[in-house]
């Protein structure tokens, strides 16, 4: 009688463990991007915890899994084995471009679904690993909208293009770089900065020396802040121009006084959504405002769950055809991938820093 209620004891226990699903989130936990990590974090939990209330997928509840990629490509591959290595079927990350190409391949070989809520550099999906998706629009198309601008506006002007080496600062540099040669500009000044450092005011100092009047910083908002600070601190009128990775509070909190005017690319604010007022007013109701990525990582598990449950099943194959037959409805709005795995409408928007948060410009 002791063995059957052993065996019985195991069978419950071995049901219980099947009948519980392991995703994961990747990003920059820890570092001079924790606050974004945060976001990832905070935007996949709340998914979590509001898929489970309605009852999980195929009947089991899910459970996540956070790994610290630090930004970085080794330790974002070591992070994708250990999310491997611990279970998961699915991974909403990695926020970086030069995390999540480098964790693509272990998730491929694993059988392992990823979704990036943020990494935008066009290598990610050009890779062709089919396993491979993401919910936010590319640099491709985000350079084309920053060079257009910059040869609309400020063609006639000094224009310095700076970035940060990394796979999405100098990938985003050089794609708004192309266009803005594309339309008969070229830049006065093109080069690389040592991104990590405590103080840019030699670089802003150069800059003003070399009378640039617009300066372009393919890069990640700590150091974008504070080159805007240098420049303040030097009463320097240089008109900062950045990418998606500014649409965070973080950027007001480094740059002060100085993030005023500052003028970036990002995807329209989903907190602006309908489908999203729901969400939002959750978060806000735990006092965390959902800016930047928040709802990209939130919507990047709304896509998965959904998936999942058209296609019936777990298998990455099945889940990866009902991705690219079918459409999905979340807090992004509706999203339809194509066969690369981007999103089959690439949008940017223009903001403003003003009064300490970022705006859509008027």
């Amino acid at each position: 009688m002791r063995r059957l209620l052993a065996a019985a004891f195991v069978f419950a226990l071995a049901c219980q463990a099947r009948a519980e699903v392991l995703i994961g989130v990747a990003g920059p936990m820890s570092g001079k991007l924790a606050w974004t990590g945060t976001q990832l974090k905070r935007g996949a939990e709340m998914a979590v915890a509001q898929i489970n209330s309605a009852g999980g997928v195929l009947g089991q509840q899910v459970r996540l899994i956070v790994a610290d990629d630090y930004c970085d490509p080794q330790q974002a591959v070591a992070a994708a084995k250990k999310l491997v290595a611990d279970g998961a079927v699915f991974v909403i990350g990695h926020y970086c471009s030069g995390a999540s190409i480098p964790a693509s391949e272990i998730y491929e070989e694993a059988g392992v679904l990823q979704i990036s809520p943020s990494s935008t550099n066009p290598s990610l999906t050009d890779q062709g690993r089919a396993n491979v998706f993401r919910v936010c629009s590319r640099d491709d198309a985000q350079g084309l909208v920053a060079g257009n601008y910059l040869a609309d506006h400020w063609g006639e002007k000094r224009i310095a293009v700076l970035h940060d080496n990394t796979t999405y600062g100098k990938g985003l540099a050089d794609e708004t770089k192309k266009q803005l040669n594309k339309r008969g500009v070229t830049e006065t000044i093109y080069q690389s900065y040592a991104p990590g450092k405590d103080d840019y005011s030699a670089e802003i100092a150069a800059l003003q020396a070399a009378e640039i009047a617009v300066l372009y910083l393919g890069g990640y908002h700590t150091e974008t802040a504070l080159m805007v600070r240098a420049a303040r601190d030097r009463a320097y009128s240089l008109q900062v121009i950045s990418g998606d990775d500014t649409a965070t509070e973080a950027f007001g909190l480094i740059a002060g006084p100085a993030a005023e005017g500052t003028l970036f690319t990002f995807v329209a604010d989903p907190r602006q959504n309908a489908e999203a007022a729901e969400v939002v007013e959750r978060f806000r109701a735990e006092n965390f405002e959902p800016d930047s990525w928040t709802l990209h990582s939130y919507g990047a598990a709304q896509v998965w769950a959904q998936a999942v449950t058209k296609a019936g099943s777990l298998e990455l194959k099945r889940v990866i055809a009902a991705l690219r037959q079918n459409h999905f409805d979340t807090v992004l709005g509706r999203i339809d991938f194509n066969e690369k795995g981007d999103l089959t409408v690439q949008s940017w928007v223009w903001y403003v820093w003003r009064n300490g948060e970022y705006v859509p410009m008027q």
